[in-house]
């Protein structure tokens, strides 16, 4: 259920040597940063506004657009025939495959988006992966750091797995559906074709080809005039 092979295709990314063990796929978040250091070569092959904001240590891939307003900090790097649109944030070690959208007022860090990803708007994406073909609807927050101290666990069942990270976000495996504003919080493992409907708080492990329902109670009263 946690391991890479359970969640994502890796032929659906150029960086599938980011993951160097077969134990579970968050292991790979704390070599982001050295397999950048490693891998990555600074290159602009894209269209970038002259209103946008791009560092140094970033290479973005042909075809790719960088709108107005949008910030890539790095070290980045962003695949072919991308949409980084208006004031996305792009913070350091983030990597994003093809055919991507990072849609406007959007923030990374951090993260590993396989080809055909969508967070297209509104959206936080912290020490997470997303999968092939993953979509966050509007305002979807992964959220990557507990108030309390210690390391962020996978609830499982009865038991409660410690990752050995103080800031993991989630798991996101491919063709998965994140409603609008909806929250995961740290921790969480959604399986490959689950779909989590809109403003659910979610915490935990959802099995693969599963639908997390919110039902919430709504009353409807009569307007009192005067």
């Amino acid at each position: 259920m946690f391991k890479v092979a359970d969640l994502f295709d890796l032929s659906q990314t150029d960086h599938a040597a980011l993951f160097v063990s077969d134990g579970p796929a968050w292991e790979a978040l704390p070599h982001i940063k050295d397999y950048l250091a490693e891998t990555l070569k600074p290159a602009i092959l894209a269209t970038v506004s002259p209103q946008a904001i791009v560092g140094e240590n970033v290479s973005i891939g042909e075809g790719t657009i960088v709108a107005a307003g949008a910030c890539i900090e790095g070290p980045a790097i962003i695949g072919r025939n991308c949409q980084i649109r208006h004031n996305a944030y792009i913070r350091a070690q983030v990597i994003v495959g093809d055919n991507c959208v990072v849609g406007n007022a959007c923030e990374l860090k951090n993260a590993l988006l396989f080809n055909d990803c969508q967070v297209p708007h509104f959206n936080y994406v912290g020490d997470s992966i997303l999968g092939h073909h993953a979509h966050l609807g509007a305002g979807v927050v992964l959220s990557n750091f507990k108030s309390l101290p210690g390391n962020v666990t996978v609830q499982h069942g009865d038991d409660k797995i410690d990752t050995g990270l103080r800031k993991f976000g989630a798991l996101i495996g491919d063709h998965t559906e994140i409603g609008c504003n909806s929250v995961l919080n740290p921790g969480s493992i959604i399986g490959r074709g689950s779909v989590i409907y809109p403003n659910t708080n979610w915490r935990g492990v959802l099995p693969a080809g599963h639908i997390v329902k919110n039902a919430a109670q709504r009353e409807v009263v009569a307007k009192r005039e005067g």
